[in-house]
Order: C-alpha cells, then structure tokens, then sequence
C-alpha cells in the first residue's frame, strides 16, 4: 500500500514540492552559510518525494541525547528558516493539501501535505526514518518516562 500511496502521491503533486524543497537546498548550498539548512531541505525534499511508510521525529527523541540542531541553536536555525523559506513551503503545501482535500479521494495526500506543511516551518533538530522506527523510539522514550515516573524522580 506503501508503494502504491508514494506512487500515486508522486505523479500527481508530490515531485511539485520535491522540487521545491531541493531549490531551497540549492540556494541555501550555494550561500555557504546556510549548508545546515541546504541538509535538512535536502533530506526532507526526499521525505516530499515519498511521503508514504515514513515520519519526521526529532532526533533527540529518535537518540536520547540532544545535538545542536535539537539546543537553543536549533531554536535560531528555526526562527531563520521561518522567515527566509520555511514560511513559503508551508503555504505551498497547505495549498495543495486544500486542492487535495476538495477531491475527497485525495484526503490521505492532503494529510501528507498538512505533515509536510509543519515539517516546513521548523525542519532543524529533526530527521526522517521510517514510521516503525519511529513508534520504536516513541514507545522507547515512553517505557523510560514510565520507569522515572514509578521510581519517584
């Protein structure tokens, strides 16, 4: 189902953003500075590409351990992103979540869009993997948060 879903999600819209997530990567390389950003567009333009069967999570959940995109420097990252790109991929994928969600059948690509969306807004600290990985790491942190909840700390 997977397959079929990145499939038809890909022919009918998805190469659009793919594509313009991979811009920003290019422009954001090409400005020397902005190669951390140039990474996460990149990564999450392939994510645009085949949505179906994967999840954005952070990494500090995904490890445990906190980075510098997951600290207050992912914070600034961020709010920069925001501003420059983050704010103009948003409004593209709500706009094509809004075309998807008037054809009824095309709900479940407009859900996609509406993930993306958010994904567009504050792509540092965070990473891609697959939606079983995921759920492995969110059940992980929960067991963890259990056990300091039952020992008293």
């Amino acid at each position: 189902m997977r397959t079929l879903g990145n499939f038809l999600w890909f022919i009918l819209g998805g190469v659009i953003m793919g594509l313009c997530w991979w811009f920003c990567s290019l422009i954001a390389f090409i400005s020397i500075i902005g190669i951390p950003w140039g990474r996460a567009c990149f990564v999450i333009g392939k994510f645009s590409f085949l949505p179906f069967g994967k999840e954005a999570i952070s990494r500090e959940e995904l490890t445990l351990r906190g980075d510098i995109g997951t600290s207050g420097f992912g914070l600034v990252g961020n709010i920069i992103w925001f501003l420059l790109a983050g704010i103009w991929l948003a409004i593209g994928h709500l706009l094509h979540a809004i075309a998807c969600f008037i054809t009824i059948i095309g709900i479940p690509f407009g859900l996609q869009h509406l993930k993306l969306a958010e994904i567009s807004l504050s792509p540092i600290g965070k990473t891609i993997v697959s939606k079983e990985v995921a759920h492995s790491a969110k059940m992980r942190n929960a067991d963890v948060e259990v056990t300091r909840l039952r020992s008293g700390t």
